[in-house]
Order: C-alpha cells, then structure tokens, then sequence
C-alpha cells in the first residue's frame, strides 16, 4: 500500500498544482550525488520528490520519528512509500549513513534537508553538518570525489533553482574544508 499511496499522492500533486520550473546552473552530470534541498516549509520535500526531472532515482532522509507520527504535514503512509532512508539522531546515525552510501553505490541520489529543526541539536551553523561526513565515508568506498548540488526551491516563484555542484575534496582534511562547504552549500541553499 505505502508504494502506490505514496505514487498517488505525487499523481494527485502535479495534476491540481502549478507547474515548477527548474534551472540548473550547469548541466547536470549522470551518477552518484547528494541533493540538499532548502526546506521551504514542506514545499521543498514534494516539489523534489513529485516534479524533480532527478525524482525516480532520489532517496531522501526522513527523520525516522517522522515514519511513526501523524503531526507531521505529510502522514506517514505516504513517507513510507517513498524510496527513503531513516535518519536516527542517536548512535543509530551510523546506520543512516551507510545506507547511504549502498544508494550511491547503485548511482542514484540522496536527497538530504539540512536546515535545523524543532528538536535537533544545534550546530554551529544554520544547517546541520553532521551529513558531510558522507564526503569522506564515499571517497573510502568508491575512490570519487562526492558531488552536492545545492538546492533552493521558491514556491512564490514556481522555480526549483540548482546551483552548481559542491564537491568534497578527499586531498584535503574534513576539518579544513568543512566551513568552505557549509558556506557553500548555504549560499545555493538560500538562492544566491
């Protein structure tokens, strides 16, 4: 049932919605990627999920409280339906992570929100960066550097605006780049 209510939903979605435009600053290369999407509300999570030209291959980060609880805007039938991967904001973070890295391996794409959220544990920045350590973890498992490709959906605007890719650099330490990609990241995630 999850699968189909979840495909009937995105269905239901674009038929009575406003089309979404979406502009890439460069064009986009085929294979392994992390999509970090700015949470507009919901509106960021079912534009990528029900329009994204990308949508059949992307896996996205649900908090795993959010599978279980009907306060959230999207119920939980529907996120179980998606082809998702659980975040666990304890030790089980580890399992998150390489799931994660399994997507990739089959060339698809994550798709990951990283804006702070009620409850989650604050970070030095706006965003959580926690899910960097992917960049690492996939250069251990494939040898290639990992492409993130910023994100900023504008529901007022009807635009889905993807800026060019950040890419984790496995010559440098985690440490030294950390910031740079944050600041990065940020500034596409903000539309700028």
């Amino acid at each position: 049932m999850g699968e189909r209510t979840y495909k009937a939903a995105c269905g239901l979605y674009r038929a009575f919605s406003r089309k979404m435009n979406v502009e890439w600053t460069e064009p986009f290369e085929k294979g392994p990627c992390v999509f970090v999407v700015n949470n507009a509300g919901v509106a960021g999570a079912i534009e990528m999920m029900a329009r994204f030209p990308e949508k059949d291959k992307i896996h996205p980060w649900i908090l795993e409280e959010m599978l279980e609880k009907r306060e959230y805007p999207i119920p939980p039938a529907i996120l179980k339906g998606t082809p998702y991967i659980p975040v666990y904001r304890d030790q089980r973070f580890i399992l998150t992570l390489r799931q994660s890295i399994r997507v990739l391996q089959k060339d698809h794409y994550l798709l990951i929100f990283p804006e702070q959220t009620p409850g989650g544990r604050e970070t030095h920045q706006w965003i959580n960066t926690g899910w960097l350590r992917l960049g690492e973890m996939w250069y251990r498992a494939s040898g290639r550097s990992l492409k993130m490709y910023p994100v900023h959906v504008d529901k007022d605007k009807h635009l889905i605006k993807v800026a060019a890719p950040v890419r984790y650099d496995p010559a440098r330490r985690f440490s030294e780049q950390e910031k740079e990609l944050v600041e990065k990241l940020s500034a596409g995630l903000r539309g700028e």
